[in-house]
This record gives structure tokens, C-alpha cells and sequence, in this order.
């Protein structure tokens, strides 16, 4: 069969129904089987939702043709950022690098994102940054984060409306761990959220227990 979520026997009959006999509705699917429709409902639903296949009124169900690949790719490209963001943890621009190190540990992320005084962003600081420095006989507590964050133009950003399979793949050119969702202004852009690798992977695992439609 065409699927790679795992259907019951009783989906994968009425798939073959519809694929030889479609358009065919609901009652006659019912009929072959020897089932009420109410019966079969919870059946159809899932396999319309989940695209396999297409409903219409007075004409009854027919098979869309996909293949499992083509359906999960399709439900891939629908997922946006906004879907699986995290909440951003920012530091502002005058926090020594002492203190962003603590930040980051107390947050438990990797990436900490900088703003001034209008909260604009202005610098990311990642893990390695931060290790450099400390790294260093330098006194910690009196070096700003401004001395060894990334600036603008070298931040790669997001929109919450963007992709998150685009997202993904900037992730990966990048070589970075996670990236910020601004909300763009007059002055400059608003920090309102994050996305992660970790972010990535809930999406995947909630696409292989067939939780998005």
C-alpha cells in the first residue's frame, strides 16, 4: 500500500475500494463491507485528514493518488515557525560575559540573544563564545558581551510565518545551533521568540506519531 502512517486492515480495505471503485460514497463503501456508516466515519475522517483521500458533496470519496512520501512532504512544507517556537532568552548589551555564562546555565539553552535599551536586536552569543572567553585569563565579570558576540550583519534571523523546513536548512548551512524570530520596525527588530534544533526534532517526532495533519 501507498502508506507509511500505519493503517488498521479496515483503512487499507476501504483505500482499495476507493482506488478501484471512486467516486463512491460513504454508504456503498458501508454496503461492501457490510458495516453502517457511522461505523465507518472515524475511518474516513482519518484517511481524508490525513490526505489519502478527497471528499465531494454529492459525489462521494475518491483516491488522491499520493504516495506516502508526497504526503509527508506536503504536511513538512505547511509547518511554520510560529508552530514550534520557544521562548527567546535575551541579555542586554551591557551584561558581562560572567554573567551571560550564568544566564545560560540557568536558562538551559545554548544560544543567548542580545538587545540595547529599545530591547532591538543587536548580537547573538552561542556556547562557543562564551567558552572562548572564559577560556582566557580575563577577569569575566568587567568584559561585555558586545566584546564577543556576532553583530548584524552576520546574524541570521527568522520570521515567525517563515518555513520551518526553510528554517531547518539555514540551520544547517549556518552551522548553528538556533536562530531568533523577529518581529521587524521602524528602528530595528524585536526579539519574540527562538527556534532550535531541539524545536526541529519535536516537529519530526510529532510527524512520525502522525500528530499533524
Amino acid at each position: 500500500m501507498v502508506s507509511q502512517i500505519e493503517l488498521n486492515n479496515r483503512q487499507e480495505t476501504i483505500l482499495q475500494i476507493v482506488k478501484n471503485e471512486g467516486p463512491i460514497t460513504g454508504e456503498h463503501i458501508a454496503d461492501k463491507l457490510s458495516l453502517t456508516r457511522a461505523t465507518l466515519r472515524p475511518d474516513l475522517a482519518i484517511l481524508t485528514m490525513a490526505g489519502y483521500l478527497d471528499a465531494r458533496p454529492r459525489v462521494g470519496y475518491f483516491y488522491t493518488g499520493k504516495t506516502g512520501s508526497q504526503l509527508l512532504t506536503e504536511k513538512i512544507k505547511k509547518i511554520k515557525v510560529d508552530d514550534y517556537k520557544s521562548i527567546p532568552v535575551v541579555v542586554q548589551e551591557n551584561t558581562s560575559v560572567y554573567d551571560a555564562i550564568c544566564s545560560m546555565f540557568l536558562e538551559d539553552v545554548g544560544t543567548l540573544f542580545v538587545v540595547n535599551k529599545k530591547a532591538h536586536l543587536v548580537g547573538v552569543l552561542s556556547r562557543k563564545d562564551l567558552l572562548r572567553a572564559a577560556l582566557g585569563k580575563q577577569d569575566l565579570q568587567s568584559i561585555p558581551v558586545t566584546i564577543i558576540m556576532t553583530r548584524m550583519p552576520n546574524i541570521t534571523v527568522c520570521l515567525q510565518d517563515d518555513m520551518l523546513i526553510e528554517v531547518a536548512n539555514r540551520l544547517i548551512e549556518k552551522q548553528i545551533d538556533a536562530l531568533p524570530i523577529v518581529k521587524e520596525d521602524s528602528e530595528g527588530m524585536e526579539v519574540i521568540g527562538r527556534i532550535t534544533k531541539t524545536n526541529i526534532t519535536k516537529a519530526l517526532v510529532d510527524l512520525a506519531k502522525n500528530e499533524i495533519i
